[in-house]
Parts: structure tokens; C-alpha cells; sequence
């Protein structure tokens, strides 16, 4: 576990301590940090929790201890999180360990609103709603949650939040705390690809993915890391 931990570190660092990081202002290297929270009892449950506020359980909150001590010597600037206690504990855990506090939350980093699915059990969704649910294992990007949103609302309003981080901190490492969905979406749309290859991203709890912004552009370093869990994914 140990060692897990302090290879993220040295890798983290190792991004974030790059040479392009001490460009000019109008050449600032902008990374974000962007993590999912630690599991909650409607994880374990198979529940849809959407943006139902849910708290850490007792693995969530062990894993954002974990996560926490994997990048307490990386050097953050900003934390940013959304409202979601699950969200906002966790990305409290890894900021109190270095000694700072989580700057804002923002509502546009929330899950997707999963409307009239929310809270629900899959095996009813299953059983209650059979051919909606079936588009939505197969086709998530045809979905319309009923009186909820789709993946395209959320992968728009997160884009924006996005997009005001990198233009209020530019040249900052930024640690933000989201969710599984959110984050897949984030990621579709930072690489221009089709929210198609939404399930071809997966985004397990407390993992971390590393992006880089520049002049207009975007990568992707990491993806998906839970090297603090002592896996590989």
C-alpha cells in the first residue's frame, strides 16, 4: 500500500512539476486534478444516487483518507468541489492534509439528476421501466431521465464550470471533487469525442484523473488512477 501511494505521488508530481509549468502567463500551463468521491451506501447498494445528497460510508471514508495521504506532497493551489457532502468530504480530506481549505463549491460539478430514477434500485429500474433502461445500458447518450437530464445537460453545464476554472486560475493546479458520471462526460468533452464512448470511461471511487489545458488546448495525463487503493483500477 505504501508503495502505491508514493508512486502516485512521485507520478503526480512529476506532471505537475514539468517544465511547461513555468511558461509565460499567455502560455500557463493549467492542470486539473479531477477526482470522483469515495463509495456511499447507494454505491454498494446499486442505487442510482444521482445529485440525492448521500454521504460517505465507512469504505468511502477510508478511501478518501488513502487518497488523501497519496497527494498530501503534491503541490495543490486550488479546491474546488461539488455541493454533494460525498463530493465535498473527500476533496475536505485531501485539502486538510495540506493544510488549506476547499475555495467553493459549485452546483454545475453535481451528478446528473436522475429525475424520477433516483434512489431507485437497478434490479427495479429494470423491472419498472424496461425499454428506457435498456437504451440507457446500451445507448446512455439516447437518455432523457424522466423529469431528469441527460448526459449532454450535464456534460454542458460541467463544461462551463470547467471553462471559468481555467480562465480564473490560469497556470494553477486545481484539485476539483466530482462524481462518476460528471467526469466521464468531462473527459468525452475535453478530448472532442462523441459522449458514445461514455461507457469506454470508467470512473471508479476516489480515482483520479490528471488534465492539462494550454492555449486553448487539452490533454488528458491520467485516467482513472486508484493506485492509492492498492489497484491498478
Amino acid at each position: 500500500m505504501k508503495t502505491c501511494i508514493k508512486f502516485l505521488a512521485l507520478m503526480l508530481t512529476l506532471i505537475i512539476f514539468s517544465p511547461t509549468a513555468a511558461a509565460a502567463d499567455e502560455n500557463a500551463v493549467t492542470r486539473i486534478i479531477l477526482v470522483r468521491h469515495g463509495e456511499t451506501s447507494y454505491n454498494k447498494e446499486h442505487r442510482y444516487q444521482g445529485n440525492k445528497d448521500i454521504p460517505l460510508n465507512e469504505t468511502g471514508m477510508k478511501q478518501a483518507e488513502l487518497l488523501a495521504q497519496s497527494l498530501k506532497d503534491v503541490p495543490i493551489d486550488i479546491f474546488i468541489s461539488s455541493p454533494l457532502q460525498r463530493a465535498y468530504v473527500t476533496t475536505q480530506k485531501v485539502a486538510e492534509l495540506q493544510g488549506k481549505k476547499i475555495e467553493y463549491t459549485d452546483p454545475r460539478l453535481k451528478e446528473i439528476d436522475y429525475g424520477d430514477w433516483t434512489g431507485q434500485y437497478i434490479a427495479d429500474l429494470q423491472k419498472n421501466y424496461p425499454e428506457q433502461f435498456a437504451v440507457w445500458k446500451k445507448k446512455p447518450w439516447l437518455t432523457i431521465m424522466p423529469n431528469g437530464e441527460s448526459l449532454q445537460d450535464m456534460q454542458a453545464r460541467g463544461r462551463a464550470a470547467l471553462n471559468d476554472i481555467v480562465a480564473r486560475y490560469p497556470g494553477k493546479t486545481i484539485f476539483i471533487g466530482a462524481h462518476s458520471f460528471f467526469n466521464a462526460t468531462i473527459i468525452c468533452s475535453v478530448l472532442n469525442i462523441s459522449l458514445e464512448h461514455f461507457l469506454q470511461i470508467p470512473q471508479s471511487n476516489t480515482c483520479v484523473n490528471v488534465l492539462e489545458y494550454k492555449n486553448g488546448s487539452w490533454r488528458v495525463l491520467l485516467m482513472n488512477s486508484t493506485t492509492h487503493l492498492n489497484r491498478l483500477y
